[in-house]
This record gives structure tokens, sequence and C-alpha cells, in this order.
């Protein structure tokens, strides 16, 4: 059983106790430390105004061992209107005592009016990874050891063209390199990239977003379609296509809870390097599966997700039941039911910022291979 188990060095505090709110001045008086342990327990902002969050993350994973780092979180909203969408700055940065390192960093800007939309993501990271295989029918118990060097940065500009549709140029670069392969006692062939590689896709995504509050969507609708081409003429080690499918749908239960759907298809052509390959598992899609169990050029996964936010007898503590299955092949017409995987769990959530509806989440997932624990700000999509 792969079980990662993680925590935040105050969670449990968070969870047991409701501080009263102090007031903007008494916050002023604090040392730099309190502020940042004051907010939180307690949201002072306004809907408008932005914060910025510090506070410290610590975890364990059988590939890690002990992982200490830290995390920073800025919400806000452009001109500070609180008609505007919010938008959020994150991040994320890690060692462990086995010398390896990370440095994640995702934004989802919003200008004035929507007028521009900025999604995107950075990770630099020396982060050992598992690899079973490429297939639907990889083996469990009979899996690689990679470490390696890895870049990589995926970038959208994408331009209001009507009322929640926005169009524009995405990019995605990605690098690995040192790469080792420690085998298993009957060694895989080598595959695509095993000696590392460096890619530059370009392309564009054409977005419908109503979402009001990316991190935690009561009601609204998302769907992209992207289309991205890796061409060795712009100095790529592989030459490959990839199209894109991400559809979302929120829909309001009562007045707390939300029941949320996702669709994901994922499909490509040429020669795919191992670790672009589409990735069943993590912490966002198939929780419950180590990221990679299953790999190939084609994916197609749902989930679905019932969120309690809050609970009905606590205003800042609440939960989830979520379900996912999900499918990889070589080709499109090789994407078989009976290889299909399911997944699913449940999870608790705390209320960081209410005047915002941001949550903690803290999601144990389960799958055949066993159970993996997650612990993020914001929900899995």
């Amino acid at each position: 059983m792969n079980l990662r188990k993680g925590f935040f060095l105050l969670i449990l505090t968070l969870i047991c106790f409701d501080l009263p709110s102090s007031a903007q001045e008494e916050d002023k008086q604090r040392s730099w430390l309190g502020r940042q342990v004051n907010r939180m327990f307690n949201d002072t902002a306004s809907a408008g105004e932005s914060t910025l969050t510090i506070y410290p993350t610590a975890a364990y994973a059988p590939e890690t061992g002990v992982e200490l780092g830290a995390s920073v979180l800025k919400l806000f909203r452009a001109k500070k209107d609180s008609l505007n969408r919010l938008s959020e700055l994150q991040a994320f940065v890690f060692g462990t005592f086995n010398a390896q390192y990370g440095l994640w960093l995702d934004n989802a800007i919003y200008t004035d009016k929507d007028k521009w939309f900025f999604l995107g993501r950075a990770r630099i990271q020396r982060f050992p990874m598992y690899y079973y295989g490429i297939g639907p029918t990889a083996v469990g118990d009979r899996y690689a050891v990679v470490d390696a060097f890895n870049v990589v940065f995926k970038q959208r500009v994408l331009r209001k063209l009507a009322n929640n549709f926005f169009l524009g140029p995405e990019m995605d670069f990605q690098n690995l390199s040192s790469v080792e392969f420690e085998q298993p006692d009957v060694a895989f062939d080598l595959p695509t990239g095993s000696n590392g590689y460096t890619n530059l896709g370009l392309g564009g995504a054409l977005v419908y977003d109503n979402r009001h509050n990316v991190m935690n969507v009561r009601k609204g609708l998302f769907s992209e379609i992207s289309y991205l081409r890796y061409l060795s003429s712009l100095g790529n080690s592989f030459n490959y296509n990839n199209i894109n499918l991400d559809v979302r749908s929120y829909n309001p239960v009562g007045k707390r809870n939300v029941l949320a759907f996702q669709m994901i298809g994922n499909f490509q052509t040429g020669n795919v390097p191992f670790n672009q390959l589409a990735l069943m598992g993590g912490d966002m899609m198939m929780r419950g599966l180590y990221q990679g169990r299953f790999r190939d050029k084609n994916m197609i996964a749902i989930q679905s997700e019932f969120r309690m936010l809050p609970f009905a007898f606590h205003k800042r503590l609440g939960g989830s039941i979520f379900a996912g299955s999900a499918v990889v092949g070589p080709r499109p017409d090789q994407l078989s039911l009976s290889n299909a995987q399911v997944s699913g769990g449940f999870g608790l959530r705390y209320l960081l910022f209410p005047k915002k509806d941001i949550y903690i989440r803290l999601d144990l997932g389960f799958s055949k291979d066993g159970a993996n624990f997650y612990i993020f700000n914001g929900e899995a999509f």
C-alpha cells in the first residue's frame, strides 16, 4: 500500500478551536509571526481586500521520507472590487532529509471585468517518482524508482471574447534532466525520454468560465479545449501533439452543499516521452492512486464530489465524499471499460478565509492499491 501521510503543523489547532475575531489595529501590534498565525484563525480582510498568508507545512511520503516546507497564498480581486472574480497566487517550497527539493507556483489571475485571464503553473523540483510501465494493465508490485531534476512551465494568456468566453495562446515547457532509473528485479525496457528531454509546446486554448471563486466554486461551469504542438524545429527532443478537454460543473444543493462533476480527456499522437503521457492518479483526479500509476497516450477520466461546506453543526468545519473512474490506452479506440480503474474517498474541510469562502482540504482516497492522503488549499477541481 502506498500511503502518503501529511499534516499542517497547526492543523489540529485550526480544526479544534475557533478564536474570536480581533480588530485590525490589534493585529498590527502583533509580531510578524503572530500576525501570520492570527490570519490562519481569523479572516479580518474585507471581501475585496487582498490577503497574504504564510504557513509551514510538513509531510511524509515513501519516496521522500520526512518533508518540510512552507506555503504562501495571496488572494485578491482586481481594483479591490468585490464584483470582480477572486484571483489567486500560490507558492510552495519544500525540502527533505534525502536532499530532495521543490518549488511550485500556481496562478489564476483575472483582470478588471475579466478582460484578461492568466492561468498557469510552474514546477522546479528534484523529486523521485515511481514508474510502473505504460498501459492500462501495468502491474502494481513492480516499479522502477526514477530520480530526476524536473522543470515545468505552463501558461495560458486568455483574452475575453464575450461574456465568460476566453481565447488565447498557450505554451508548455518541459525539461527532465539527470535521470536515473533504479530498476526492479525484473527490469523494464527503458521508455521514451528515459535519458532526459527538453520540449516546448505551442498552441492555444478556448475556455468558457463563469466561476466567481476558482478555489471553491459554489455554482458554475468551466470548459476548456486546448491544442499543443511539440516540434523538433523548436529545439524539442521529440515531435508529438496534445489535445486536452476539461469540463467541470458545479451545482448547489441547498444553502451550503455543492455537487460537482468533472470530465477530462487527454489525447496524444507522436513520440511522447514517458513523463508527459496522460498520467492517472494524484491529488486532483483519481485521488487514491499514485500519480502515474497508469499512463499512456490517451486517457478519459470522470469524477464527482459532494461537498458539505460547512457542516450544519459547525460554522468552519466541512467535509466531502468523492468517487472517480479513469482508463488509459495507446489509441482512443483502445480505451476499454474492462481496463477502467475506480477510486473514491472522503475528506474534511476547514474554512480558512470565511469572507472569501476558501477552505483547506484534507482528503483520504482509496483505490485497489491502497490509500493516499492529501492536504491542499482549495478544492481538487
